[in-house]
Formats: structure tokens, C-alpha cells, sequence
């Protein structure tokens, strides 16, 4: 469980749960405890009030009036009272029936009340009984009475069972109280959470918004954070241009002193001076062009229009191979459709990919996107021409290879392509095109694959 707001909410419940479970048992018992203390304090009172009305005769003995309980009277009720000597009965109430009760002996002149569990007509029965010796060399009177447990464990069952449900009612209660507390004390992370949001779509340089004071300290930090690495990518690119900038004037120095030498008839090293002047430019633009790609895949709100790049690219290359009397269609009309890619880079590898698609087309190059379900877009750069074979679709990846050494070209622009590419997360791949040539496929994520990407 990686969600802290899963975590809070499961350890609040679990707590809660075991708070509940534990007041319930506390509580039962504590009931459970009061009430057959409760029960007893009645057989206590009623046994004072049989002994108090009990009168002895020759003939035995019986009451002066019945009990003031009336369930004493009634017949198998679960009330029951009865006066013994010697194993004998005197007198018993109206609702005891069957054999006599039976209790354990007590010592002579035991004038406590004694309670027992003993078995009774209709179940197991909760007795208090005192002895009364008259005469110490006779058999005591034996006071009995009791009630069955079945009307105490009921009492203690009702009770439970509201116990139960209350408990329940509380505890869930308790629990959607603390998910709310939970859900807005974690609230102002939300917030943050959307303004990086708003950060990363490239609509704002900054956080913006009302944070409380506990998060306002981090916001600040982020912020700072956020100028200084800006200020340190545009230093970056700075850099990165003034190294190109530097090494542009002893490379076509270079570059003119190998003509010089072809001139006095030394065409081969002539030759090999201009061929690693080629290469060192090829490195140059290449690492210039990926030191750049990485600094703004670091920056924050880095996004591109696609429609925008893509016209920017057409209405360029149209331009440029007018000669050709090529059609360059563009169908990408929408206009909120982005991607998580600098602008420049956007441009640059959309005109990698039209300008050698209009090299090897015979009259159409066509532009046209596919918005990928995991969170990618598929830029597709089409030709009618020849094609390649399916062998060459890796090679003419690698930095300065082409297939066709007869066409003009480096041999670096599929490669920047692709490091470009794969800098921000996405890749590009070649294959037939439906309009018979080649088929460029660049893919790039989106702003929200990004942000997803961060949050995991």
C-alpha cells in the first residue's frame, strides 16, 4: 500500500475496530458484573422477606402471605422458593414442582447466605440459602430460594446485542469522521500535487496557491528550486552554444587549409583532413544537439504544440523543395494536442523526418498523428517513394551511416531523432507506408504521462 492516505485511513479503521472491539468486551463485562451483583442483591432481599414471613407449627410450616414478587406464584416460572429440614420440604411456592431442591450441607451454626448453581425444574437454577438452627442438636431450617439463570443470561444477551449495534454504528461513524479529518489534512498535498501539475503542462513557471503554513516553508523551496534550475538550464544551452559557436571557426579553418593543401596537388591528405573535419562537425552537432535535449527534458513545464511544429515544419519544407513540385499535407488540425518535448526539439526532429521523406518522394509527403491509449502521441511522417528494405530500418540509425551514399546528407539526422526521442521517454521506428514509401513513426509522450510517471 503506497498511498499515505490509504495508510492513514487502514491504521485509523484498524485502531478504531480495535477500540470498539475492546470497549465491548470492557463494557460487557463490567454490565455482565453489575447486573448479576444486581440479581443476587433481589435473591438476598427475597430470602430476608421468606424467612421474615415463614411461621412453624406442629404441622409443619407455611407463610403469612404469599411473597410480594408474583412470579412466585406463577407455576414453572423460573422463581422458586422453598423451606427444608432434615431433607424434608415445609413449604415451597406455587411455581416450584418435582423433586426437592437440592444444596450443599452447611456446618452448624453457618447463618450466612450461601449461593450455589444447582440444577433446577426448568434449568439451571442461581440459589441463596441460609441455615437457621433453633436448636443446636436439631437439623437446621434451611431458607432456599432462586431463579433461573436463563432470565439473567437474558438480560445479559438484550444487552449485548445493543451493545453490539451501537458500538458498530460508533465505530463505523468514527471511522468516516477520521477519513474526512484524513482526506482534509492531506487536501493542501492535492493542491501541490496540481500545481506541479500545472508546472509540468507548461502553463506556469511557479506553484501557485493558498497553502497553509506547514506547507508554505516546502512550497518556497520548490520555487527556488524551480528558478535555479531554470537559470541553470539557460546557462546550460548557453554553454552549449558557445562551444559550438567556438569550435565552428578552427573547424572551418581547417576545413579551408585542406583545400589549400588540394591545391599544391596533395589531394589525399587533402582528402583526410576533410573527412575527419566532417566527422568532428557531425559529433559536434550531435552531442550539442542531445546536451540540449537533456537540459529541457529536466526543465519543468517543458511542452510543445503539435499542430504548431508540425506547420512551422511543412510550411519550411515546403519552401525548401519547391523544386521538387512535392505536396506536403499536414492533417494534424488539433489544436490542444501536446507533447512532453521542447518546442525546438519538436521542430527539429519533425524536420529531420519530413526533410528526408521529401528526399526520396515522388510527389506526396503527408503528416499525421495518433493519439496512443498509454498516454503517448504517434507522429507519422509518410512518402510515396521507394522506400527501404526492412534490413535498413535499424541501420540508417547509427550516427553518419545512409543507405544511399549517392544523396547528399550527413548521415546524422535519423540519429538525432532518435536520441532526441528516447531523451523525453518516447522512441521512432520505421516502416512501409500506406502510401507505398516509408513510414516514420515518432513517438512522445504527453504532459499527463510525464506527470504519471513522476507520481509513481
Amino acid at each position: 500500500m503506497l498511498s499515505l492516505k490509504s495508510r492513514l485511513i487502514a491504521a485509523a479503521t484498524a485502531w478504531i475496530a480495535i477500540g470498539m472491539i475492546a470497549a465491548g468486551f470492557v463494557l460487557s463485562a463490567v454490565f455482565k458484573t453489575h447486573v448479576t451483583e444486581q440479581f443476587y442483591d433481589e435473591l438476598y432481599v427475597h430470602l430476608d422477606e421468606l424467612q421474615r414471613l415463614a411461621e412453624f407449627d406442629s404441622k409443619g410450616s407455611h407463610l403469612q402471605r404469599n411473597l410480594s414478587d408474583p412470579r412466585y406464584d406463577v407455576p414453572l416460572s423460573g422463581f422458586y422458593w422453598e423451606i427444608q429440614k432434615s431433607g424434608n420440604v415445609l413449604a415451597r411456592s406455587s411455581s416450584l414442582q418435582g423433586a426437592a431442591l437440592e444444596t450443599p450441607p452447611d456446618a452448624p451454626k453457618d447463618v450466612d447466605v450461601h449461593t450455589h448453581a444447582i440444577s433446577g425444574p426448568t434449568g439451571k437454577l442461581l440459589v441463596a440459602e441460609r441455615a437457621v438452627w433453633k436448636d443446636p442438636n436439631e437439623p437446621p431450617v434451611r431458607f432456599i430460594i432462586g431463579t433461573d439463570q436463563r432470565h439473567l443470561d437474558a438480560v445479559l444477551a438484550r444487552f449485548d446485542t445493543t451493545l453490539t449495534y451501537s458500538l458498530t454504528v460508533f465505530g463505523l461513524s468514527m471511522v468516516v469522521a477520521a477519513t474526512l479529518l484524513i482526506l482534509y489534512a492531506l487536501a493542501p498535498l492535492g493542491q501541490l500535487r496540481r500545481a506541479l501539475a500545472v508546472i509540468r503542462a507548461g502553463q506556469s513557471k511557479q506553484l501557485r496557491g493558498d497553502f497553509p503554513t506547514e506547507v508554505r516553508p516546502l512550497v518556497d523551496d520548490l520555487n527556488s528550486l524551480l528558478t535555479s534550475t531554470s537559470e541553470l538550464i539557460q546557462r546550460a544551452r548557453t554553454q552549449a552554444g558557445n562551444l559550438a559557436h567556438g569550435l565552428k571557426t578552427p573547424l572551418a579553418i581547417l576545413t579551408d587549409e585542406a583545400y589549400r593543401i588540394e591545391e599544391k596537388g596533395l589531394p589525399e591528405s587533402s582528402g583526410t583532413i576533410l573527412d575527419q573535419c566532417r566527422k568532428m562537425q557531425t559529433q559536434i552537432d550531435f552531442q550539442i544537439a542531445r546536451a540540449r535535449a537533456v537540459a529541457m527534458r529536466s526543465s519543468p513545464g517543458t511542452v510543445a504544440s503539435v499542430k504548431l511544429a508540425a506547420s512551422e515544419v511543412a510550411s519550411a519544407l515546403r519552401r525548401l523543395h519547391m523544386d521538387k513540385m512535392l505536396r506536403i499535407e499536414n492533417t494534424i488540425a488539433d489544436e490542444s494536442l501536446t507533447i512532453a518535448c521542447d518546442a525546438q526539439d519538436a521542430n527539429e526532429m519533425l524536420a529531420n523526418l519530413v526533410d528526408n521523406a521529401c528526399k526520396h518522394a515522388a510527389s506526396l509527403v503527408r503528416l499525421s498523428v495518433n493519439t496512443e491509449k498509454d498516454g503517448f502521441v504517434r507522429l507519422l511522417v509518410e512518402d510515396d517513394g521507394t522506400g527501404l528494405p526492412p534490413e535498413a530500418h535499424e541501420i540508417v540509425f547509427n550516427i553518419g551511416e545512409r543507405w544511399d551514399s549517392r544523396l547528399a546528407g550527413s548521415g546524422l539526422g535519423l540519429a538525432i531523432v532518435r536520441d532526441l526521442a528516447r531523451l523525453y521517454g518516447g522512441d521512432v521506428s520505421l516502416a512501409t507506408s500506406k502510401l507505398g514509401g516509408l513510414a516514420a513513426r515518432l513517438d512522445l509522450p504527453m504532459p499527463s504521462a510525464m506527470d504519471h510517471k513522476i507520481n509513481r
